[in-house]
């Protein structure tokens, strides 16, 4: 295995999450969002248009990470992680039915996807300090 390319392999397995888990609860959330807590202005063709557009924004900050362009990649990579952090954001709003084990899940798998994403770039930024070197190293 190349040790130099390891951080942009974990990146890659840590996006592909992000965009499984992403897919999944917005498929879910706008096909079931009668049964989703949220603001009245949420619609199913809003979600799924959300979600079209910040997928390539997460795949082009993989893109630029890959290619050393580190502090472009930073601002692509945390812009798409709000899609998953932002996903407990359900919560703070009174429920009309009571949420399913799966919605729960989905919400979960997708918060906890996003936030190892932000902990990558955090890695990535302070310790590893690869905007520094502009080299991908692990």
């Amino acid at each position: 295995m190349n040790l130099s390319k390891r951080p942009q392999q974990i990146l890659l397995a840590i996006l592909f999450l992000n965009l499984v888990s992403t897919w999944l609860h917005y498929t879910d959330n706008a096909l079931f969002l009668s049964q989703y807590p949220g603001p009245d202005w949420f619609t199913p063709v809003g979600i799924v248009v959300t979600v079209i557009v910040m997928t390539p924004i997460g795949l082009l900050g993989y893109w630029l990470y890959a290619r050393s362009s580190f502090w472009l990649a930073y601002l692509f990579l945390g812009t798409y992680s709000i899609t998953s952090i932002s996903s407990p954001g359900h919560y703070f709003f009174p429920m009309v039915t009571p949420m399913s084990l799966k919605m729960h899940g989905l919400i979960w798998l997708d918060a906890v996807s996003g936030l190892s994403l932000i902990g990558f770039l955090w890695w990535s930024f302070a310790i590893a300090q690869e905007w520094r070197t502009g080299e991908v190293s692990d």
